[in-house]
Order: C-alpha cells, then structure tokens, then sequence
C-alpha cells in the first residue's frame, strides 16, 4: 500500500517549485498518495500538451475566419479602424498595436494585429452585443456548417475560452469533462471547414492519452 503524505513530508523541489498550494489540489485528488498526486501532475501536463494542437487549430482558424469576413465588410486589411467595435473592441486593438509598436523596429502590418489579437477579442464579436452588426450581415457566413443560434455558438466558444486559457496558463484540467472538450473542438472546428477538421484530426493525441487517466489516477472512474 502506498503511504499517504501530508505538505510537511512533500519533497523539497515539490514545496518550492510546484508549490503546496498549486500541488494540493493533485494531493487531495490522490487522496494524500503522493506517488498518485505527482503522476496525475505529470498526466495533467501531458492531456494539456495533447490538447495544444487541436486548440491551435480552432483558434487560429476562428481567427483567420472572421478576419477574412470583416476585411471585405469593410473593404480594408486594417477593417477594425472602420468597424463598429465596442469600448473593450477598441481598447484590445490598441494593446495589440501598442505591443506590437514596442517589440518591432519599423512598420508592421494588419497581419501582425490580427495575429496579436487574444482569442478571447474573436470570440468576443460572436457575442449578442455585435449581432446586427457582425452577425447577421456577414460573420455568420465564416460557419457554413452551423444551423444553430449565434447565441449557442458563442456560447460553445465562451467555454472553449476559459479551457483554452486554463491549459495554456498550465492550470489542472484533469477534473474536467475532457473528453467533451475534444469533442466540442472538432464540432466547432467542422463548423467552419469539415476539411480542416480532419486535417487536425490527423496528427490528434488526445485520444491515446485520456486511455491512460484510469492507470494514473484510477479513482476518476
């Protein structure tokens, strides 16, 4: 039987690396096994890794999607000058632009500001408060395989935020529906090309890892 550990008996590089705070959580899941809290650590960072590709996929092909739609809206590169954006629009283009500004010598191009340009300002024009303006006329247009509300995609996207930025913020996932976030990327993703899709697809690891969860961390169940 594996002895249970509490934070006193952690070993060092644990309490001063990983910290207890951020370990107790894997602790406790492990029901104070520390051999179980360290591999399920180590399975939470390869499910994140795992999750990096089809995440890249969706993001930058909702990014490049919308852009291509609102460029020829506004019949210009740089379609945000034009656009009715909100306050919080606004405000996260100029950061980008700022930051941009201070990491380049010279000029840089509409291209750099919609690569600069976090996930979450994407996501952000699916929301109701662009629905005449984005929407209806012309985002709506990025998803040919979507029949649904734009409410219901946004609201598949929010939630596809939130874990997007847990695992790239190196946040534990293991506790989440994962095999529903897989699911729900591919969805989305065939929403916007079905090809793109199953290009992901390909080189996808996921599966392969979550068949392993029950071997590190058999109470999951």
């Amino acid at each position: 039987m594996t002895r249970r550990t509490t934070h006193a008996e952690l070993p060092e590089w644990v309490r001063t690396l990983l910290s207890e705070s951020r370990f107790d959580r894997y602790l406790k899941a492990a029901g104070g096994e520390i051999d179980v809290a360290v591999r399920l650590y180590d399975w939470n960072v390869e499910v994140s890794a795992a999750f990096f590709g089809p995440l890249h996929w969706l993001e930058v092909s909702l990014r490049n999607a919308l852009n291509h739609r609102l460029r020829h809206r506004y019949g210009q590169d740089d379609w945000w000058s034009a656009a009715p954006l909100t306050d919080n629009g606004r405000l996260k283009v100029s950061r980008a632009r700022r930051k941009l500004g201070q990491q380049k010598v010279g000029q840089f191009s509409p291209d750099d500001v919609v690569a600069e340009l976090t996930f979450g300002f994407w996501v952000s024009l699916l929301s109701r408060v662009h629905d005449r303006m984005f929407w209806v006329p012309v985002l709506h247009k990025s998803f040919p395989n979507y029949a649904g509300s734009r409410h219901a995609l946004h609201g598949d996207f929010m939630g596809m935020l939130d874990f997007r930025n847990r695992v790239m913020h190196h946040e534990p996932i293991f506790y989440l529906d994962l095999p529903e976030y897989h699911q729900r990327i591919y969805r989305l993703l065939g929403y916007l090309s079905p090809d793109a899709a199953e290009h992901a697809g390909r080189t996808d690891l996921i599966t392969d890892v979550l068949e392993r969860r029950d071997e590190v961390w058999p109470r999951m169940g």
